[in-house]
């Protein structure tokens, strides 16, 4: 396929919640999106958005996610990083395994996806990275939420690392650092009735 005279924005966690909020307000503003999502066949496509599988925990699914997005837009400008799980979790309670899953969610897999990304993002001459982080990446809130701290903590500093990484090639980086937000994670997590939280739709303005 031509190369898309749009931009071409690559969404992951992007079948419901805030990733859907997100291509949903890029696509009203003339970009076209690639929906990574580890059950595509709930997510309607159209002309402006592509629907492929994605999941963080598979090595080899985001190239594929990938090649189909080049295969249909032949080009790649921007990737917003927003799958991530919340294991309830203290650092004392945690084990290896839930530690190694907690972290190739929220850490190892958009630091890959970038890294695979990379020359696709240098070419735009503007290429874009964001990651959905949490206000859990600047403050531990509670014992429980220690092993997601620990993570979302590191999903930040990727971000800085990125930025420092891209400048001298006009790739920027940043990250978004929510409180709850009314998604069915975000539900579960708290108390607080879900029209007294951030909405999905807030975020996708920033």
């Amino acid at each position: 396929m031509a190369e898309s005279a749009l931009p071409v924005a690559m969404i992951s966690g992007a079948g419901r919640g805030i990733g859907a909020a997100i291509a949903a307000e890029l696509t009203a503003h003339g970009w076209v999106v690639s929906l990574g999502c580890r059950k595509p066949g709930s997510v309607p496509a159209d002309a402006r958005q592509l629907v492929c599988h994605y999941d963080a925990l598979d090595s080899q699914s985001d190239q594929r996610w990938i090649d189909s997005t080049l295969a249909a837009y032949g080009r790649i400008d921007a990737v917003i990083h927003n799958a991530g799980i919340m294991l309830p979790r203290s650092v004392l309670e945690a084990t290896d395994d839930e530690f190694d899953q907690q972290f190739s969610v929220n850490v190892k897999a958009p630091m890959r996806l970038t890294r695979k990304l990379w020359p696709w993002l240098k070419a735009s001459g503007r290429g874009r990275i964001i990651t959905l982080a949490s206000l859990s990446a600047k403050r531990v809130k509670s014992a429980q939420s220690g092993l997601y701290a620990m993570s979302k903590f590191s999903a930040l500093a990727l971000t800085h690392a990125l930025r420092h990484a891209g400048e001298a090639e006009g790739i920027r980086a940043c990250a978004i650092c929510p409180g709850f937000v009314a998604t069915d994670m975000g539900m579960s997590l708290s108390q607080i009735p879900a029209e007294k939280m951030t909405q999905p739709e807030d975020i996708a303005l920033l």
